[in-house]
């Protein structure tokens, strides 16, 4: 019965979160989102697709949680105006290409793929997974052999290799594996997370933010919980793939890492989106160990958001005035996903 109620209201908040980015954040003229709900705050016209990351993963998990309805279609058109096909591969840019051409990002692209792979092993349509492996050509652009290997973060920038390109680059590559069973994919994420682990991850099983090959390989030790939380889901599902016990021990490792290092007073002190990330990994461990602090803590968590953190106006969510909409898609994630749970 708790759960039960828990499910409810989670689905609810989750509803009302969608029903106010539509109305507040979304502009039918175009197509396209914005960036906050104060237009004063905007610094372009139209959002960039770090916020369409977070919106076109809320707006699977909305479709999964509500049979019938129709959340992705306007998204991923929106995206589609973000498309750049210039060489050396395709991909998604950070502006909408029409008005301005901008940087693209290989972590931007990544959870796009993330995304669009989710809804094709939700529906099976196969343009999901031909985008997804669009995206993986474009991801395998900013890979090289400096500092032992690894992603950088932007195309054109060889300053950078982070955990936040190489973690969702191996969670894309393992779920094109599992869609296809192509081994290429599975050797990707295997060589990704070697890099990753051997140069990014503390003792404590929390992840750092990113290695700087130009500058003596100095790490930069800041830490958020997206970057735990993708490292999480891929040890989670290169235990489902190979049944390796210390892929499972390794996650276990990361979960408590991370809620020692980020939640206190019942909350998780990173943004939205990025905890929403890391309940990606909680849920997914969950599935296996059906060990539940871990997801009850970020029940805790949503629920201090929705009480302390809410405008009763627009039911949006934010400490400032102005909403963004990455905030905005995260917490939607967050109570979608949790309202699954049973």
């Amino acid at each position: 019965m708790v759960a039960t109620l828990f499910a409810q209201h989670n689905a609810q908040r989750a509803g009302l979160l969608q029903a106010a980015v539509d109305k507040h954040l979304y502009e039918p003229r175009t197509g396209l989102y914005i960036q906050t709900s104060d237009p004063a705050k905007n610094h372009n016209p139209h959002a960039d697709l770090w916020g369409l990351c977070a919106l076109v993963q809320a707006a699977n998990e909305m479709e999964g949680l509500n049979p019938g309805k129709v959340y992705l279609k306007p998204v991923v058109k929106a995206i589609d105006q973000y498309y750049d096909p210039v060489p050396p591969a395709p991909g998604y840019a950070s502006y909408v290409v029409k008005e301005r051409r901008e940087d693209r990002y290989y972590d931007d692209n990544q959870w796009i793929g993330i995304a669009y792979l989710d809804a094709f092993a939700r529906t099976r349509q196969r343009t999901y997974l031909d985008k997804g492996a669009e995206i993986y050509r474009f991801m395998m652009t900013g890979f090289d052999t400096v500092s032992g290997g690894g992603l950088y973060w932007k195309e054109g920038d060889k300053t950078t290799k982070n955990t936040c390109s190489n973690g969702p680059g191996i969670l894309l590559a393992l779920q094109l594996y599992e869609a296809t069973h192509k081994k290429t994919y599975l050797d990707t994420a295997l060589l990704l997370y070697h890099w990753t682990n051997e140069h990014l991850r503390n003792a404590s099983g929390v992840f750092w933010d990113a290695l700087k090959p130009l500058e003596n390989n100095r790490i930069d030790s800041a830490t958020y919980t997206y970057n735990s939380g993708t490292m999480l889901e891929a040890n989670v599902k290169l235990y489902r793939i190979t049944r390796q016990p210390e892929y499972l021990e390794e996650a276990q490792q990361i979960a408590a890492g991370t809620l020692q290092r980020f939640y206190r007073d019942g909350r998780f002190h990173s943004s939205y989106w990025f905890n929403a990330v890391l309940l990606r990994g909680y849920l997914a461990l969950y599935r296996e160990d059906k060990d539940k602090r871990y997801v009850d803590a970020m029940q805790t968590y949503a629920d201090k958001v929705w009480e302390e953190d809410r405008d009763a106006g627009s039911n949006m969510l934010g400490k400032r005035p102005e909403k963004e909409l990455l905030g905005q898609a995260g917490m939607m994630e967050i109570y979608a996903r949790l309202a699954t749970l049973k």
